[in-house]
């Protein structure tokens, strides 16, 4: 494992604009519902953060555990439509919730409900990231949460953990917190006594020996949800610290408890980060060896002459996949042409084809790498 670095702590402590993302377990309890005291507690740290100077957005979640006790639920439903049914009432409760807890300080809230479809369709996302931007130019604080009672298991975020991450850089923050009931990740189960807290995560190698489990039973996110998040976060330049909320004010403060994943050397645009990591790819073109080595090593642009096959029916504007000869997904892009429009000029090279079909398939701005991390 890397050697403890306080650089990026000293991020995630300095940061002016932060995306706090709070687990279920952190906020609810299965006889109980909504704990409103935990909550106060977390919206009296986040208020001293925000009285520090930054701008912060919270990814709350907790809907469906709040929804069990209303509804005389035990155990977190299985069933698609128990779980909507409970999310209805838990996001009235919750909303009300974190909105009479920041009223103590004044402050008015506005619940922003998203899908994994809003992320994944280019303009649903240019308007959630207005959404929350004019949000916070008004002062409000925003509280995230994904749309569960109309999300299906087919279009869901899964976790609130990746929504936090996708979050962190819709609305370019300079930080991200998971807060949950762990304290941060470990070289083991620490349920066993002997393992170890990491507290630095410089690169992916320092993960290379890690074994991590999934969620509890108030929650769909467990330590795999929030490595995942945590790397996909610092991969695309935005720092994160994970921590238990119980140490919220410590986590929010000078940031010296918990695991600090440190940034990638370079942010990703906006632009590229949801063509790789948000859109719904409409369909693929499979391309020849030297496409590949262009686009893959070369960072060209892609041309229909380096193009073998067209799958799919997708319009000009829509992200596709971009496959090798041995069917592996190389790169993903935001093609330039309509599958139909495609199919006339496979092969072909650019002086070859009509004045008005010489521009790139995929133009090299539009066009992400892939990796076996991705």
């Amino acid at each position: 494992m890397s050697s403890a670095n306080s650089a990026t702590r000293t991020a995630v402590a300095s940061a002016r604009s932060i995306v706090v993302k709070i687990g279920s377990a952190a906020l609810t309890s299965l006889t109980g519902g909504l704990d409103t005291d935990r909550l106060d507690r977390l919206a009296d740290a986040l208020e001293t953060r925000m009285r520090a100077g930054s701008d912060v957005v919270v990814v709350s979640s907790g809907a469906i555990g709040a929804g069990l006790a209303p509804l005389g639920l035990s155990q977190r439903p299985r069933d698609l439509a128990t779980k909507q049914a409970a999310a209805s009432v838990g996001q009235l409760a919750l909303a009300h919730a974190w909105g009479t807890s920041f009223a103590r300080y004044g402050r008015v809230v506005g619940q922003v409900l998203l899908s994994a479809d809003d992320f994944a369709r280019r303009e649903h996302h240019r308007n959630a990231q207005r959404t929350l931007d004019r949000l916070r130019a008004l002062g409000a604080v925003a509280v995230v949460n994904e749309n569960d009672t109309v999300a299906t298991e087919e279009i869901r975020f899964g976790d609130n953990d990746r929504l936090a991450a996708l979050v962190s850089h819709l609305v370019g923050a300079d930080a991200l917190v998971l807060l949950s009931d762990v304290d941060g990740l470990y070289d083991g189960d620490p349920r066993r006594g002997d393992a170890q807290r990491i507290r630095e995560v410089a690169v992916d190698a320092d993960l290379s020996s890690i074994t991590v489990g999934a969620g509890g039973v108030l929650g769909t996110g467990g330590m795999i949800s929030k490595l995942s998040a945590a790397r996909l976060a610092a991969a695309a330049g935005v720092p994160v610290l994970l921590a238990a909320a119980q140490a919220a004010d410590q986590a929010l403060g000078a940031a010296q408890v918990g695991t600090a994943f440190a940034a990638g050397s370079e942010r990703m645009s906006a632009r590229r980060f949801w063509v790789r990591h948000a859109a719904d790819s409409r369909g693929a073109l499979v391309l020849d060896a030297g496409a590949v080595a262009a686009i893959a090593r070369r960072r060209r642009s892609l041309l229909a002459a380096g193009i073998t096959a067209v799958r799919g029916d997708f319009n000009g504007g829509d992200v596709v996949d971009l496959v090798g000869p041995d069917e592996v997904v190389v790169a993903r892009g935001i093609v330039e042409y309509d599958s139909a429009e495609l199919a006339d000029m496979l092969g072909r090279s650019t002086g070859d084809l009509p004045e008005g079909l010489r521009r790139a398939v995929v133009h090299a701005d539009d066009l992400v790498g892939l990796s076996a991390a991705r």
